[in-house]
């Protein structure tokens, strides 16, 4: 069955949900493409760590912005939301339904709602700030930030290294805080596209259980091996090194923790994010349909 034009489905909701799994088996049965919309899948380096679809789920259906830029290039969540319309135009002119999953809310509500118009920044100014926030450290980098933008740094988490380094680039190259650039009216979704908006939602010790056994199926599956790659081409900045598991398993590599040592505290702060995620999801996004198990039939007959 073809969608109907202009429906997009959007499946969001924490790591470990089973968000993969339910967008793979829509897609199957709806003609569909799926669209990445986690900040992590979208880099090449860490398919293991960051749960990319398998070379078996990408043979059976469609799946697109997954791993679609080297490690060391910035996605943000306009340049993501561009190239996700890009997707949703393509697989449109193919008759297909765009499915968008993953669990980056904040890429999600950007596609929904739209963003503030922030000019594309030269990446010579990101590798400016970057040196310079190495240079300064923290929280000297943050008190330099507020000397210069003190409404925008008011907001920031001084230790918060990305949202600061994002901070100082916009004021360095547009002449304008960031701030002052969020205030200013969003720029709107295409008018043409129909979101149905799904959050998958499980109950806590549910979703618990799964971070946990997701990442030990991570480690027989070579992850180890594959932090170890990485490592080998890791430079300062790289959105990617905070990949779930990545920096405990980094340390155990670095002879700073046991493999045990570093298994459980990647579980925890697996375990720890996905809380946040679905707190997030639960306030943040106005979802037409609310999941608890990734199981397609309550809204096979919604869809379009």
């Amino acid at each position: 069955m073809t969608a109907r034009a202009g429906t997009v489905l959007v499946i969001g909701g924490p790591t470990a949900s089973g968000k993969s799994g339910l967008a793979l088996a829509v897609t199957a049965a709806r003609n569909g493409v799926v669209i990445n919309a986690d900040s992590m899948q979208v880099y090449d380096g860490l398919p293991l760590l960051t749960a990319q679809p398998s070379a078996e789920e990408k043979a059976e259906v469609p799946h697109r912005l997954y791993a679609a830029l080297p490690p060391d290039e910035v996605c943000s969540a306009a340049r993501w939301t561009n190239m996700a319309i890009g997707e949703i135009r393509a697989a449109q002119a193919e008759g297909r339904l765009p499915v968008i999953v993953g669990g980056t809310g904040f890429y999600i509500k950007t596609l929904l709602e739209g963003i503030s118009p922030i000019p594309d920044v030269p990446e010579s100014f990101r590798q400016e700030a970057i040196a310079l926030q190495k240079e300064l450290g923290h929280p000297a980098f943050h008190a330099e930030l507020a000397r210069r933008d003190p409404e925008t740094a008011a907001k920031l988490d001084p230790f918060n290294t990305q949202r600061l380094v994002r901070a100082w680039e916009v004021l360095a190259a547009t002449g304008k805080s960031l701030s002052t650039w969020q205030a200013a009216p969003r720029v709107k979704p295409p008018a043409d596209l129909a979101f149905l908006t799904v959050t998958l939602l499980p109950p806590r010790e549910t979703l618990y259980a799964a971070c946990d056994g997701r990442f030990g199926k991570m480690l027989e599956a070579g992850a180890l091996e594959e932090a170890k790659a990485f490592m080998e081409k890791e430079t300062d900045g790289m959105a990617l090194s905070k990949a779930l598991g990545y920096p405990e398993l980094k340390a155990h590599i670095a002879g700073q923790a046991t493999r045990e040592e570093a298994t459980r505290l990647a579980q925890q702060s697996t375990r720890n994010y996905a809380k946040r995620q679905t707190t997030w999801f639960r306030h943040q996004i106005k979802a037409d349909i609310v999941l608890e198990s990734p199981d397609p039939a309550p809204f096979f007959n919604n869809l379009p």
